[in-house]
């Protein structure tokens, strides 16, 4: 079967969401030969809602997890691949998460989520459910991510109302590691912070799901990601080394281990996205 049509639009939040969420895609996608996609980390968590289809997950990111099939989920954060069966056309957005968001929208840390796959209905209730119909009768893009922004706001409001702020330090911690690309050595940000790395690693991992050092594995590989999809990427020995890896080799590797993929055959797997 031929592949079919894609469409992928990005947007981003507006100044208010910045904390909570770090961009939107809206895609389209039609029918092709069946197969299956690879999930790979990333430092962001991802909230999918499926205005047409479902997105049937064959293994999760932590594989004592139970499979299923969703129209509506959050995934958190991981550092194995999920396996995701693709195929079946489907009109859905995608929506990044910052740790910070799942606590002030979700309601509950990103630790509660690590490497597992939730419906969120199960998490938002009747509000998921009345959100997914809103977006599936929006006809345009533009008015899709302005309802979501709407809707999004509103969790916002309620969720700061709760006031249940994660530690400073973790925060800093965390802020540290995105502001190094996740090249800052843990033992470094244990003084920072003015804790021990065992303390730190325990209270980061209680609110993010990842210990310090997992975290800045994620946040290198993303950043190396964003990198190998731009429209003239580098090559692997400069991205390597731009995004602090030791050398080709070593990045070579977090790709055979996030990703279950080469760079290359990632790289091919991923559109380019316009902005709206």
């Amino acid at each position: 079967m031929a592949a079919a049509e894609e469409q992928f639009v990005r947007a981003a939040p507006s100044p208010r969401l910045r904390p909570y969420v770090g961009g939107y895609v809206g895609y389209r996608t039609g029918a092709t030969a069946r197969g299956t996609h690879q999930g790979v980390p990333s430092a962001h968590l991802t909230l999918l809602l499926c205005l047409d289809g479902t997105v049937e997950m064959l293994r999760m990111p932590d594989p004592t997890r139970t499979p299923g099939t969703f129209d509506a989920f959050v995934g958190g954060l991981h550092v194995e691949p999920a396996v995701i069966a693709s195929g079946a056309p489907q009109t859905g957005l995608q929506i990044d998460l910052t740790w910070r968001g799942a606590r002030t929208l979700l309601g509950l840390p990103a630790a509660a989520l690590r490497g597992d796959v939730v419906d969120l209905g199960s998490l938002l209730g009747r509000t998921a459910h009345a959100l997914l119909d809103q977006l599936a009768s929006t006809r345009t893009w533009r008015s899709r991510f302005a309802l979501l922004e709407a809707a999004l706001g509103r969790l916002a409001a309620a969720g700061e109302e709760r006031g249940r702020e994660p530690l400073p330090e973790v925060g800093y911690a965390w802020d540290r590691l995105g502001e190094t690309g996740g090249t800052l050595r843990i033992e470094e940000l244990a003084r920072e912070v003015g804790w021990s790395r065992r303390h730190l690693a325990g209270r980061f991992r209680d609110e993010i799901g990842l210990a310090p050092k997992s975290a800045a594995r994620v946040i290198r590989f993303e950043r190396a990601c964003t990198r190998l999809r731009a429209p003239e990427p580098p090559g692997l020995a400069e991205l390597a080394a731009d995004c602090g890896y030791v050398d080709q080799a070593h990045l070579a590797r977090d790709f055979r281990e996030l990703a279950g993929l080469t760079a290359t055959a990632w790289r091919a797997e991923r559109p380019e996205a316009s902005g709206t």
